[in-house]
């Protein structure tokens, strides 16, 4: 572990300011939205984590909140020496991207990933089109946009089908594995009309499944850790569902895959889908075995979640030994990193 044995950078920021923008599921709640809407927004806890942790390594911080306050407090004055972004926004299918984008338009440095990749990544068809142009392996897949488009996939079942771009497994159940066409035109049918937005329909891949946590980007990028997730036997059992998450303590089993061939296989294929893709900073790519056992690239999550106990990337983190301050640490290096590489590429083309 010694290549992830970084903070010790981060004891003297003193005089560094970092905003935090976030969106705060009771926020929304109290605005009307329901649970399902809220359901990838942070808790109040996993905000005062963040703080916490980054006040241990010496920043001061600023809570600015969601984009319509970051908008607020932009039109007043305020700036920030770097803004923390895990806004996750409600409204498009380039939500994620809103914050990245504002802040770029004022040219206030960020953490985590820039505009182009949130908005690429949060549309899982397009995901897949840059990772397979890059040479990643992934299963094959169709885009359904409507309706007529589900009796054109000529791909052998079973498949698995999901919205094109939501978070948290919204949209995934156990009906997400489908075993024969009339099963996939309902199952398409119920997404488009129940989320507005195409669907993703791709080779169902029976093998373990895995998430694997990295920090960094470029070529910096290391996998922190690779977990795996195990279902309990039910209905639920094939698919990663809304329904698990939402009750993972009863439902999941996590644990670290040990050091191998088969882990080197999957973190190798995750970092190459990292950097193909331009996620910086830290977040997670999902894998899942096919039948012969080699790694398929399934997902990938630019802005993961920071619950010190309830999110993947703090949860394996902790599994191997990092602590919550230290990962954050790690995370703020890499972003430290870049812009003061980005400055002084600057600097050289102004002289």
């Amino acid at each position: 572990m010694d290549r992830l044995a970084h903070g010790s950078a981060f004891v003297n920021n003193n005089n560094r300011l970092i905003g935090l923008t976030f969106d705060l599921k009771d926020t929304y709640l109290a605005a009307g939205y329901s649970e399902i809407e809220a359901a990838e927004f942070d808790r109040a806890d996993t905000i005062d984590s963040i703080d916490e942790a980054l006040r241990s390594l010496g920043y001061q911080t600023d809570r600015i909140g969601n984009i319509k306050q970051l908008v607020s407090r932009l039109h007043n004055g305020d700036r920030w020496d770097l803004v923390f972004n895990i806004c996750e926004g409600m409204h498009g299918i380039g939500r994620e991207a809103q914050v990245p984008g504002l802040l770029d338009a004022y040219q206030i440095p960020y953490v985590f990933s820039d505009t182009v990749a949130c908005a690429v990544t949060l549309h899982k068809g397009m995901t897949k089109d840059v990772v397979r142009a890059a040479g990643v392996a992934t299963p094959d897949y169709a885009v359904v946009n409507q309706i007529a488009d589900a009796e054109e996939i000529r791909m052998t079942f079973p498949l698995f089908a999901k919205p094109i771009a939501e978070g948290t497994s919204k949209g995934i159940s156990a009906r997400s594995k489908i075993n024969d066409a009339t099963q996939l035109e309902e199952v398409c049918r119920d997404l488009l009309a129940q989320h507005g937005q195409p669907v993703l329909v791709e080779r169902f891949l029976p093998g373990r499944e895995f998430t694997v946590g990295i920090v960094g980007t470029g070529e910096d990028a290391v996998a922190l850790a690779t977990m795996e997730i195990q279902l309990s036997k039910g209905p639920h059992s094939e698919a990663y569902s809304y329904h698990n998450k939402a009750n993972w303590e009863e439902l999941v089993h996590y644990s670290l895959l040990p050091a191998g061939e088969l882990r080197s296989a999957v973190e190798a294929l995750s970092l190459q889908a990292w950097r193909a893709l331009g996620c910086r900073d830290g977040g997670r790519i999902d894998v899942r075995l096919d039948e012969n056992g080699k790694p398929g690239f399934i997902e990938v999550n630019p802005l993961a979640g920071m619950h010190p106990q309830r999110s993947d990337l703090p949860m394996m983190a902790a599994m191997a030994n990092i602590p919550y301050a230290r990962m954050l640490g790690m995370i703020m290096e890499s972003a430290e990193k870049r812009i003061s590489e980005q400055a002084t590429s600057a600097s050289r083309q102004a002289a």
